[in-house]
């Protein structure tokens, strides 16, 4: 079902504005997110822009759903992240049919499961098991595609597609820039010669070049050594 024909902007700014109405009187995840947010009706604003992006792929959103987790880690906890879905599963079901609610729902347990792995990776937690090697992360990576170009690019990275079980992704930029979108957490990321980036194992997430560069994608089968500049 095209959610595009049957979810507006304004049901979406419904949708956001009741649902964290009840996050913020929730006992067990409402004082994180009121000491947290200072300006609510921007912060609802801003969530329905990223709902709006990641449902109806408006594009609207342009912030860092990561890096505003990352400020907040040493609090958060995965009960946390079930409540969340607990209240969000219900939100839905409350205004939408059966089929869109489980759309929204099914999504947000992908985002969810995305910003956990993030949170691990920047917390140092090793995430993959990683038998065969004793090092908890991976210097060196299995495989390299060839080098890439504005010209090259394969289509395949341009549109949405998830790392492998298992497979965490280094893409490199050589020369130029490009945006990295992660889907499920509605992410952009500006990529550079000094700033490459990490995608995790079944992470939803596509390319897009901004005019001439040059990269290449390594794959490791344990969380990467690799330490992001400006990170």
């Amino acid at each position: 079902m095209e959610l595009n024909h049957t979810v507006s902007e304004d049901r979406l700014a419904e949708l956001v504005d009741r649902f964290y109405a009840k996050v913020r009187a929730d006992a067990s995840i409402g004082p994180l997110f009121n000491r947290s947010v200072e300006d609510w009706p921007h912060h609802l604003e801003k969530l329905a822009a990223f709902w709006s992006s990641v449902m109806l792929t408006s594009g609207r959103y342009k912030g860092n759903p990561v890096a505003e987790h990352v400020k907040h880690m040493g609090s958060i906890t995965p009960a946390m992240f079930d409540r969340w879905l607990a209240l969000w599963a219900e939100t839905t079901s409350e205004l939408f049919e059966p089929g869109i609610a489980r759309q929204f729902q099914e999504k947000a347990g992908r985002i969810a499961e995305s910003l956990q792995l993030a949170l691990k990776f920047h917390a140092g937690v090793p995430t993959v098991a990683a038998p065969a090697r004793p090092a908890a992360r991976s210097d060196t990576p299995y495989r390299s595609t060839p080098v890439f170009d504005q010209e090259s690019l394969p289509g395949a990275l341009r549109r949405e597609h998830r790392t492998k079980a298992g497979t965490w992704g280094v893409i490199r930029v050589l020369a130029g820039r490009l945006r990295l979108h992660r889907t499920e957490g509605g992410e952009v990321e500006e990529l550079s010669e000094n700033r490459p980036g990490i995608v995790a194992p079944e992470q939803a997430h596509w390319v897009e070049p901004i005019g001439a560069f040059r990269m290449q994608v390594d794959f490791h089968d344990a969380p990467p050594a690799l330490a992001r500049q400006g990170a």
